[in-house]
């Protein structure tokens, strides 16, 4: 009996044990279940707080960076002396390159690099045998046609006998203008072929230079006009250039803008100067160029049309319907509108950008403002 009664003692022991660790398992489940769902809303609190007040609960209040506020400008007036800037390169007044008309050794060559030549003067000579015993052979028979043959046989002979003395004279290259030697490029003894560049005459009494002038500035650019020009090579002095061509077709850059080339003449350059040198230089229109001005942030667009807030004399504001140019610098011109010089518009900006925009309406007077600076 006594044995029995210590067995029953064990198992209760034994089942009050697991009865106890079974109480802790459940408290645990519970304890870790709260900690997750409180973590989960206080999560959903701190998200849904952010985006309502774009910070955290925790995180200062900080006042708004900047406010929406309507600031005046004027419209205004400003002359101009427009200035185009240029650069490029000079190239010889004229350029020929000798070539020969027929194959063949060549037996003189009559200049060196450096010489002067004129107009007409023979450069080069390849052996004209055949060619003159076919002009002979053909004046004899030209000859003989005139005793012995009829009208159609001598016209036909002189046609041969013209044709071979084309020939003859294709054997040797004149100057075509007067110039200088740049380059030779055969000798004597060499056999030429027919086609080949044989020497180079450039022209140095002018020089030439292609600019590109953009299609804004073309406005501005009229026959005649002078450029001032800039060498590395002739520090000491510019050089003047005429605008002596202006194309009737303009071409497309890579870079998506209108151009016209441009040329200039240097009519007496000096001898600093040579072909192929840079320059850097401009053109300046005659006269002054006023233009009505207004800031850019002043128009607005809808649908294609600009439109800006005038301030009338009472206070109140009305639309103006524009048409304006952009200059660039946050400045318009005003081409066409219900709008004059004096007149104050409305421009909605930050505070950041309402006090430069302030202090520039009220230097841009007439006279004032952008200046007297080149027009781009």
């Amino acid at each position: 009996m006594q044995k029995q009664s210590n067995e029953l003692n064990t198992e209760n022991q034994v089942r009050n044990q697991l009865r106890k660790k079974l109480r802790i398992k459940r408290v645990k489940r519970l304890i870790t279940t709260f900690v997750i769902l409180g973590l989960i809303l206080f999560s959903l609190f701190l998200y849904t707080y952010y985006n309502e007040n774009g910070r955290m609960p925790w995180a200062e209040v900080k006042a708004p960076a900047s406010a929406i506020k309507e600031v005046e400008a004027k419209v205004y007036e400003n002359t101009f002396t427009s200035t185009i800037d240029l650069s490029g390169y000079v190239e010889p007044g004229d350029i020929q390159r000798v070539i020969l008309r027929a194959t063949g050794t060549v037996t003189d060559v009559f200049v060196e690099e450096g010489d002067v030549v004129k107009e007409g003067d023979v450069l080069i000579a390849i052996d004209d045998t055949s060619q003159k015993y076919e002009v002979a052979n053909l004046e004899a028979e030209l000859e003989r046609a005139k005793l012995t043959g009829s009208d159609r046989e001598v016209s036909l002979t002189e046609l041969r006998l013209q044709s071979a003395q084309n020939r003859l004279d294709y054997t040797k290259a004149y100057a075509n203008f007067d110039g200088v030697v740049a380059e030779v490029n055969v000798s004597q003894g060499d056999y030429f072929d027919a086609g080949s560049s044989a020497m180079t005459i450039i022209d140095r009494s002018v020089l030439k230079a292609t600019v590109e002038v953009d299609e804004i500035d073309m406005q501005y650019v009229e026959l005649g006009q002078i450029a001032i020009l800039y060498f590395d090579s002739f520090p000491s002095s510019s050089v003047e250039a005429e605008v002596t061509y202006i194309p009737m077709l303009g071409r497309y850059t890579n870079q998506g803008i209108g151009v016209m080339d441009v040329e200039l003449t240097i009519s007496d350059p000096p001898p600093q100067v040579a072909p192929g040198f840079t320059f850097e230089g401009s053109i300046a229109s005659e006269g002054e160029t006023t233009l009505v001005l207004l800031p850019q942030s002043a128009v607005t667009s809808t649908r294609g049309t600009n439109y800006v807030t005038k301030k009338l004399a009472d206070g109140t504001t009305t639309t103006v319907a524009v048409t304006v140019k952009y200059l660039g610098e946050g400045i318009s011109q005003l081409l066409s509108g219900d709008l004059k010089i004096g007149d104050t518009l409305i421009i909605k900006k930050t505070d950041t950008s309402a006090s430069a925009l302030v202090s520039m309406s009220t230097s841009s007077g007439p006279g004032g403002g952008m200046g007297g600076g080149p027009l781009r």
